[in-house]
């Protein structure tokens, strides 16, 4: 059988670059190699033509040899070999795991899932932490400061964070020999773990600090002011930079975040920056009209509520909610007002009160007057 054009084979133009070639081969050779399809020949035979085509494309040389010549330029019967192997083409799994190790003893999973991996030797930012404080309605309102205590990884005093004694001197892993990172095979696949013994450093501490035992951290307990503005509200986080855990190898601490949880007020309800408030008043004040004391984030104050007020009936006053976290002014206050009505009676102000019924009529009641009418209506 012919064999098939090279470029045919790797799915590309005649034109392109070397590292589009080396692209679609990944592509290609990941797809038909024999681990991923078991006992498919098929598979296998396009593995093996997919590994002959790079070898071939990849070499500037052969490349230019079979541009001109075709397949003839590795025919060992033509042209002296024109450029080819005596012996014929590399093993294509040979190809494969020199393509995909990067002949710097990296790992096809390195190359696949993001490239090579960052120096374990360099500082590394150390975890942020999260605290969770309640804090009353009236802190949220008017803001407060706090103290927290605090037990994370902080970085060690003795050693200063190197994790070493003082004057010791850091060596070669004999484990990973300072690669950071231990290689074992399976199969064509080679897997590259993190050392188990210098945790990807590369190296390792002759006299650990004793404090530390050569980890740079230890655990401690820190206390933490924290200025808390008013207008927060359940959930609001604040971020106390630089009070997280320590870095490892000297690197930056990570930061602090508290969250917060407002406890509901007795009076207050709130919507957002608005508040509500609830206010019982009785059925002479209701009727009559008067003036109520009513109360505020900032302490008392009275509005009026005018005769024939209904219950629910709400006031707002202005500027008199809680205020913006972000500085932009305040809610406002709801006054809903809610009638009382009369319990326990004696029997003269039941008296009174039958008195007053029977001088009412339906000027007196309206709403009364038009839900019956509805209600005739409805059923007539």
């Amino acid at each position: 059988m012919a064999k098939r054009d090279y470029y045919e084979v790797l799915g590309v133009e005649r034109t392109v670059e070397f590292e589009e070639i080396k692209k679609s081969y990944r592509k290609l050779a990941v797809k038909f190699h024999p681990d991923k399809n078991p006992g498919d020949k098929a598979a296998e035979e396009k593995f093996k033509e997919l590994g002959e085509a790079y070898e071939a494309l990849s070499d500037p040389q052969k490349r230019a040899a079979y541009d001109q010549y075709g397949h003839a330029a590795f025919d060992p019967r033509m042209r002296g070999g024109g450029g080819g192997r005596a012996g014929g083409f590399h093993d294509p799994s040979d190809i494969f795991r020199e393509v995909f190790g990067g002949g710097g003893g990296g790992s096809i999973f390195e190359d696949l899932f993001g490239g090579g991996r960052s120096d374990p030797t360099q500082p590394q930012r150390g975890a942020d932490l999260r605290y969770d404080m309640e804090i009353s309605f009236d802190e949220a309102a008017h803001g407060v400061e706090k103290e927290i205590t605090v037990t994370k990884q902080d970085r060690c005093d003795v050693c200063n964070g190197t994790g070493a004694e003082s004057g010791s001197k850091s060596k070669t892993c004999p484990t990973c020999g300072g690669r950071g990172q231990v290689i074992s095979s399976r199969g064509i696949f080679s897997i590259a773990q993190t050392c188990p013994r210098c945790e990807g450093a590369g190296r390792v501490i002759e006299k650990p600090c004793k404090a530390c035992n050569g980890a740079g951290r230890r655990e401690r307990t820190t206390k933490i002011k924290l200025k808390i503005p008013p207008g927060v509200d359940t959930g609001s986080r604040l971020r106390s930079s630089g009070n997280g855990e320590a870095g490892l190898r000297g690197g930056t601490p990570g930061d602090l975040y508290v969250v917060l949880h407002v406890k509901p007020h007795e009076i207050f309800q709130r919507e957002g920056d608005d508040l509500i408030c609830d206010v019982p008043i009785s059925f002479v004040q209701a009727a009559l009209g008067s003036e109520i004391e009513v109360p505020t984030l900032a302490g008392k104050t009275h509005i009026k509520v005018p005769a024939g007020t209904q219950p629910g009936t709400t006031f707002r006053l202005k500027g008199k909610g809680m205020r913006n976290v972000q500085g932009f002014g305040s809610g406002d206050l709801h006054v809903r007002v809610t009638v009382e009505v009369p319990a326990h009676l004696n029997s003269a102000q039941k008296a009174k009160l039958q008195e007053f019924a029977a001088l009412c009529d339906e000027t007196v009641n309206p709403l009364t007057k038009g839900f019956f009418e509805k209600a005739k209506n409805l059923f007539s």
